[in-house]
């Protein structure tokens, strides 16, 4: 049970697509106990990303080089370097396979996890992505572990990242902007959190759709 990288570029254009009809909702999140620049911030790195691939042949791996690229350099905000290595780790990870199995995928899911947590000092429990994405990862590598396939370690991870997703909403903030608010900022989800449930929700749909 494998997806093709040459012909799964598409992940990629759908990932475009969700941050564009989810950027005032991030936005409205980030308002609450932050800048509200988040999903505006997104839209822009993802739809200039959607520009350069326009009328190009790319694989999975090469969209997601040409996402991080676009990331790093031409969105502001701490959210444009921590998914710009998100990103690159996962294009690193699979551009030598040609079939990209359940292991690759996990592997994928670890460097990029390994790469966020190698430029920040966030933890988990601070209310970041890191709440939805270590849930997740977590609990894909724990279902391939015990004998799940593909589908069903996609399955799990969508779970659990959207448990993780929905924590965040009761935690106080330790890290950035919202951290000022103290116990102020509980009772709202962060907004790194909602977009990294929103992208691996997306991503693990985009390839349940081909398996």
């Amino acid at each position: 049970m494998t997806i093709n990288n040459r012909d799964s570029g598409g992940v990629v254009l759908n990932l475009i697509q969700m941050i564009h009809e989810n950027a005032a909702y991030l936005s409205e999140i980030d308002g609450k106990i932050g800048d509200g620049d988040h999903g505006i911030n997104m839209n822009k790195g993802f739809t200039m990303c959607g520009q350069r691939l326009e009328g190009q042949q790319y694989s999975l791996s090469d969209g997601l080089a040409i996402l991080s690229r676009t990331l790093m350099e031409d969105i502001g905000g701490s959210m444009g370097p921590l998914y710009g290595v998100f990103f690159d780790e996962m294009s690193i990870a699979s551009v030598d396979l040609q079939e990209i199995g359940a292991r690759d995928f996990e592997t994928m899911l670890k460097n990029a996890l390994s790469g966020i947590q190698e430029i920040g000092s966030a933890k988990r429990g601070d209310k970041t992505l890191l709440d939805t994405l270590i849930p997740g990862v977590e609990a894909y590598s724990a279902a391939l572990n015990a004998g799940k396939n593909f589908k069903e370690a996609l399955a799990a991870m969508q779970d659990a990242a959207k448990a993780g997703w929905q924590s965040t909403e009761d935690m106080v903030a330790k890290i950035g902007r919202a951290s000022r608010l103290g116990e102020r900022s509980r009772g709202v989800l962060d907004a790194g959190a909602t977009s990294c449930w929103l992208i691996l929700n997306s991503m693990a749909n985009s390839i349940l759709a081909m398996l």
